[in-house]
């Protein structure tokens, strides 16, 4: 075991059309996989496992928050470097791994995030407008530019998850983990990427999630 080897982290829900060949490009890198299986009632996990990956499954539908901690627990456990967590839908391109792998901060105990704001012709105007408005506010709170904060593409250092305790079980897990690194001290760096935009349907609702994030940022400022 190198003190620099990573496990790339993907929580899934119902992804068997597309988790197959993301597991299979990242294990052709010779990188660790560890699937997070959030109560799929297809063969999503099954395909994961074949294709490599170790998978850990809830019986039920616990969140994407839920399903991150559980990963960032098995991470350390395990003794890893850092941790990339990337999507399951096909939205995040494999090859991005190797610019988080190649970015000239990541053997420091940082954070890199992935930033699609550069590009943003193919995204949803409404996933647009909130995204931006929520960076803003995290920004703001973190004293440092974060340009996507609702990216679930990134790189963490274990440092880092060591050293903060989460507590979020849905999508403003994102939220949680920047804010929570920022106000323990740890930078966090922006990343562009590439992102695939489909035919696929978005998990995230954008009026429940967007209060949700609304009620976690309010609770974490007075915290």
């Amino acid at each position: 075991m190198t003190k620099h080897r990573i496990c790339v982290i993907i929580p899934i829900l119902n992804e068997a059309g597309t988790i197959g060949p993301i597991v299979e490009a990242i294990r052709a890198k010779n990188i660790d996989v560890l699937i997070i299986d959030d109560g799929s009632t297809d063969n999503s996990g099954s395909i994961a496992q074949q294709k490599g990956a170790v998978v850990i499954r809830h019986e039920s539908k616990k969140g994407k928050g839920f399903s991150l901690r559980d990963g960032f627990a098995y991470a350390i456990q395990k003794a890893y470097k850092g941790v990339i967590t990337m999507d399951g839908d096909g939205q995040h391109d494999v090859e991005n791994i190797d610019h988080f792998m190649q970015h000239p901060k990541r053997q420091e105990d940082c954070l890199i995030n992935g930033n699609r704001m550069n590009c943003v012709h193919n995204m949803p105007w409404l996933r647009r407008v909130t995204n931006r408005f929520m960076s803003l506010l995290i920004s703001l709170f973190a004293k440092q530019k974060i340009a996507d904060t609702q990216c679930g593409f990134k790189y963490i250092s274990c440092r880092i998850l060591r050293d903060i305790h989460l507590k979020s079980n849905d999508f403003e897990i994102e939220t949680e983990v920047l804010m929570k690194a920022a106000k323990k001290g740890y930078r966090i760096y922006s990343m562009d990427i590439k992102t695939i935009y489909g035919d696929e349907n978005s998990k995230i609702h954008p009026l429940k999630d967007t209060l949700r994030f609304i009620s976690y940022f309010s609770k974490e400022i007075f915290s």
